[in-house]
């Protein structure tokens, strides 16, 4: 039996290892495997039986296609480091995966570790930076293909798709607009990334644009807020994708699904610190229908809402509360 070549490298397809999971993980990788590239290894998550799984699956895209698949507890799993050791990649891709990948496996491609980030870098950096871009009434927002390094969403910018964000899109249409722009930006960069004369720009970093990850207790909408403000939270959190915004009034919690807004859009930006004297928002019946009048005195309708987790009406608002205005409490 003749000894095994290796085939040239001009004539081996290019390599890879890829961290992905969620919507964007599942396009991206399709991007790569239509592109070409030889999928050595694909890490993901164990899908958390407590988290709403609204999203496509990387491991069921994975089984599909043939290509092995782990799903480690961290990023820095002695045992993950050796598979993709042997694996030997040209390029590392990270796709919505959830941790961050240490120096080790970044130093591991001989052509480079990148990775997609949902918002327009440098701004947005961080988690969640789709429901951090629709809760500060943001205008627009996309994604961004980036060089990995040990500080997250910080290597030079090799591209960029913006994306709308309209004002009554909740998170997950604009999640599914960034999904998109993702594609955008995987496909027509992925040439350049193979063949080395993909341009690098480096970041230029703007102070306060990292944001950590939300938990359901940033969905309690502020008692001093504006109608906008109101507004941005309730579908930049919207369920059955996030927890939903909510406040407490006479001891009951009133969660709010779903508002409409009519008027041109507010000016972006968190919700400021309370000013002493600052109004609060109330809610209320008018015609049939609910309504939130923001601390700025402003109305928003209301076209979804529950008490307590049951569904809550103009009707059952009188019933349970009277004819008088709701008030948030303090």
């Amino acid at each position: 039996m003749s000894p095994t070549v290796a085939a040239p490298a001009s004539q081996r397809r290019p390599s890879a290892i890829v961290f992905a999971y969620h919507n964007v993980g599942v396009r991206l990788l399709k991007v790569l495997l239509d592109g070409g590239v030889d999928v050595k290894l694909v890490v993901t998550h164990t899908d958390n039986p407590n988290e709403t799984i609204w999203f496509a699956s990387v491991a069921q895209l994975a089984a599909e296609h043939g290509l092995p698949c782990i799903t480690p507890d961290s990023a820095d799993a002695p045992e993950l480091l050796a598979q993709a050791q042997q694996a030997a990649p040209d390029f590392v891709f990270s796709f919505y995966y959830r941790y961050m990948l240490g120096q080790p496996l970044l130093d591991l491609p001989s052509q480079g570790a990148f990775n997609l980030h949902g918002s327009l870098l440098p701004r947005y950096r961080g988690r969640a930076p789709v429901n951090w871009a629709v809760v500060h009434g943001q205008r627009e927002i996309g994604a961004s293909l980036h060089v990995m390094n040990v500080k997250p969403d910080h290597g030079a910018l090799i591209d960029q798709q913006a994306v709308p964000i309209l004002s009554n899109d909740t998170a997950r249409e604009v999640f599914d607009k960034v999904t998109l722009a993702a594609e955008l930006v995987l496909a027509r960069s992925l040439p350049g990334l193979l063949d080395g004369t993909a341009p690098r720009h480096e970041q230029q970093h703007i102070a306060g644009q990292y944001f950590g990850r939300r938990t359901p207790e940033d969905g309690r909408i502020p008692a001093h807020a504006s109608a906008w403000q109101i507004h941005n939270l309730v579908r930049g959190v919207a369920p059955p994708d996030y927890p939903g915004a909510f406040f407490e009034a006479q001891g009951r919690r009133v969660q709010i699904d779903r508002s409409f807004w009519a008027g041109p859009p507010g000016p972006a930006g968190a919700v400021p610190p309370a000013t002493p004297g600052a109004g609060r928002f109330q809610l209320s019946v008018q015609g049939a229908g609910l309504v939130i009048t923001g601390a700025d005195g402003q109305t928003l309708p209301v076209r979804a809402a529950r008490l307590d987790g049951e569904p809550l009406d103009a009707a059952r608002l009188q019933q349970l509360f009277g004819p008088q205005p709701v008030l948030v409490a303090d």
